[in-house]
């Protein structure tokens, strides 16, 4: 995660190209979605997670691309520690830049949607962390089973949204149910425990199958 992060710090390369794509992504829907100053109802909990998950797949795309490159990544697989530690390491790398784009596109989509809950509810807070986790690690895990195809950028998207859409639903509708005129908190610690679920149990089976997918 140090090697990542002191690698991205001398270009900003994937952050400032995620962020960029964010924004965009946000600015665009706005133009839709707002008509007459005022927002269509539960647009904002909609486009804050579609640019958490167009964001999350961008970020996704080059995990393990800078050790494809003078056989590194075999290099690394020889390393004398736990396979699982390189997951941890990409895993933790992942959900670190997901954070950071999140930190702005919240406050794009608070202001725009005249929403200003996201950026004052904690439990908003607790459901955009959770969907980091379990979105990273379902992703962390194809990336590397792709990571020596040559269409992974075609292949990652097809193979992660169906498998992390019970995700983006229950963050949805956690986040909905927070935006309400009178917020629903019951109903969003529902959907956040369904979130944790998803990532105890998604997390686990990416730890146990990331040491054979990376030796075959």
């Amino acid at each position: 995660m140090r090697k990542d992060l002191r690698v991205e710090s001398r270009s900003w390369e994937m952050v400032s190209t995620t962020l960029f794509f964010a924004v965009s992504c946000v600015l665009v829907f706005s133009f839709a979605f707002v008509r007459g100053g005022q927002p269509v109802d539960g647009a904002a909990a909609g486009i804050l997670w579609i640019a958490v998950a167009f964001s999350g797949t961008l970020a996704l795309g080059p995990t393990f691309d800078r050790e494809r490159h003078h056989d590194a990544l075999r290099g690394l697989l020889l390393a004398p520690v736990e396979r699982s530690a390189i997951f941890l390491g990409k895993f933790m790398g992942v959900v670190l830049l997901m954070t950071a784009v999140e930190l702005v596109v919240a406050v794009l989509v608070a202001l725009l949607f005249q929403a200003p809950q996201i950026t004052q509810n904690p439990w908003i807070a607790v459901l955009l962390m959770l969907g980091n986790v379990g979105f990273a690690a379902v992703g962390t895990l194809f990336a590397a089973m792709l990571v020596r195809t040559r269409s992974r950028s075609v292949l990652l998207p097809i193979l992660l949204y169906p498998i992390t859409l019970p995700a983006l639903i229950a963050g949805v509708m956690g986040t909905a149910a927070l935006l309400q005129a009178e917020p629903n908190l019951d109903l969003a610690r529902m959907w956040a425990a369904l979130l944790l679920c998803f990532d105890v149990v998604f997390t686990t089976l990416a730890l146990w199958t990331f040491e054979p997918v990376m030796t075959e």
